[in-house]
């Protein structure tokens, strides 16, 4: 199912918060945000709406490797023809670099940018003391390497999304955003669960994909 029904799900998950629990302005936004970032959290192991933009940086720095390391050994072919002089360090270097852009690909390189960004995450809730915030970083860190509608697509998942929902809930003191969390993070695998691949909701229990269509 496509990233943006996912976040519309979210965004009427969140619009249902809003309006179920005690209602003030500003915790509305709040419920929408937390519920529509969940519908999308799932797919943090794939290609996404979170992670679209680094999908094109990370086909960028993949050109710019391949580009980069061909300039290089050109240049050292150069200079070894043009002044008989082998520069090991240089070669090395264009070596490398050549052989992390044939090797390295874009996917690998978006899931490695997506994993930084998680780990910055993590730093930043050790920083000020943020339990949730820690383990949403290793969370959004993690998933990336996952095979996708694997173990972010289970029920697993969504006990450990809700875990860090109820941190969230508790430093904020608003009503309702770990059950608002959970809810977003269970739309996305109820919608995934109406399509014909299905989801392995008890993976690796149990590795039956569960479709709710006939």
């Amino acid at each position: 199912m496509k990233g943006s029904t996912h976040l519309a799900i979210g965004s009427l998950v969140g619009a249902a918060a809003a309006v179920y629990f005690p209602f003030r302005l500003e915790h509305a936004a709040i419920y929408v945000s937390v519920a529509s970032f969940s519908a999308l959290a799932a797919d943090l192991d794939g290609t996404s709406l979170l992670n679209g933009k680094l999908s094109q940086l990370s086909r960028w720095i993949h050109h710019f490797g391949l580009w980069a390391g061909v300039l290089l050994a050109i240049g050292n072919a150069y200079l070894y023809f043009s002044e008989d002089r082998f520069y090991p360090a240089f070669a090395a270097i264009a070596g490398t670099v050549l052989l992390l852009g044939l090797a390295t690909s874009q996917g690998t390189i978006r899931n490695a940018l997506t994993s930084l960004i998680g780990l910055g995450v993590v730093y930043y809730g050790i920083r000020i003391d943020q339990r949730w915030l820690l383990e949403l970083g290793v969370f959004v860190a993690w998933a990336p390497w996952l095979k996708h509608r694997g173990m972010t697509h289970t029920v697993w998942a969504l006990l450990l999304w809700g875990y860090i929902g109820w941190g969230l809930e508790t430093q904020l003191g608003i009503q309702g955003i770990m059950l608002t969390s959970a809810a977003g993070y269970a739309s996305h695998l109820i919608a995934d669960s109406l399509t014909p691949q299905g989801v392995k909701w008890l993976f690796p229990i149990i590795k039956r994909s569960i479709k709710f269509i006939p």
